[in-house]
């Protein structure tokens, strides 16, 4: 099955990098990017041992979660799928995820976390999220600046549905590895300040399928790898 020749391409990748690192495989768990590509090809990869997949696109994400209702045998398989949501966030958006998904990575705002922890259902276990820190600069990139990190996640980890897990953030477009390498230590960096000052986080996502093995080198626990696992996207959206 091609899928679970792509599947033991990235843990393979996964695995050297954590040994040239000196940390086990299973410290860095890979999260399958899975925005633009139908329920099928998901389930292809579910079969073949990969639960955790995230999403971007809500509507998308909640047509497939709503699929999967339809697919009993999917879920009775163990563990079942594990979505996270992986996208940007705007208000009116914020009741059906905190609905549907047990994992949030780009928590950027003090007011969506709010909104989340208000409308997370009282019969869920509390919102996994992960605050969003734009490493790079970039105006057009989401997530907060770095020296906002402290006060946000200060205030998220009081919120009382939901568990601050850790950091997450999407590099530069570049060749550049030193740039590179600079910005995904900046948020190694922030992780570990917040966590000596009294969090507990465990979750630093970062890297992807072009960069996972530098982001393992600096420190990333969850590397979300879409392309090298699904193929070329569809870029019209």
């Amino acid at each position: 099955m091609v899928q679970a020749e792509q599947l033991a391409s990235i843990r393979n990748r996964i695995a050297a990098a954590c040994a040239k690192a000196g940390r086990t495989s299973d410290s860095v768990q890979l999260l399958a990017v899975s925005k633009t590509f139908p329920l099928g090809d998901i389930l292809e990869f579910h079969v073949c041992g990969q639960t955790a997949f995230g999403e971007n696109y809500l509507q998308e994400a909640l047509d497939k979660i709503t699929q999967l209702a339809d697919h009993p045998n999917a879920q009775q398989k163990a563990p079942p799928i594990e979505w996270h949501f992986i996208g940007p966030i705007q208000s009116n958006k914020t009741k059906p995820i905190a609905e549907n998904f047990p994992w949030v990575h780009s928590v950027d705002r003090l007011k969506i976390a709010q909104r989340l922890s208000d409308q997370r259902p009282a019969h869920l276990p509390p919102l996994n999220v992960l605050v969003q820190i734009n490493t790079s600069g970039e105006d057009s990139k989401s997530g907060i600046e770095p020296e906002q990190a402290h006060a946000m996640c200060m205030a998220i980890s009081a919120m009382k549905n939901l568990t601050l897990r850790g950091l997450m953030t999407i590099p530069s477009n570049t060749d550049n590895s030193e740039k590179l390498k600079a910005e995904l230590l900046k948020c190694k960096s922030i992780f570990d300040d917040l966590n000596a000052q009294g969090l507990s986080m465990d979750t630093l996502s970062m890297g992807m399928s072009a960069d996972l093995e530098l982001a393992i080198e600096c420190g990333s626990t969850c590397v979300r790898v879409g392309s090298a696992l699904f193929g070329a996207r569809n870029h019209s959206r």
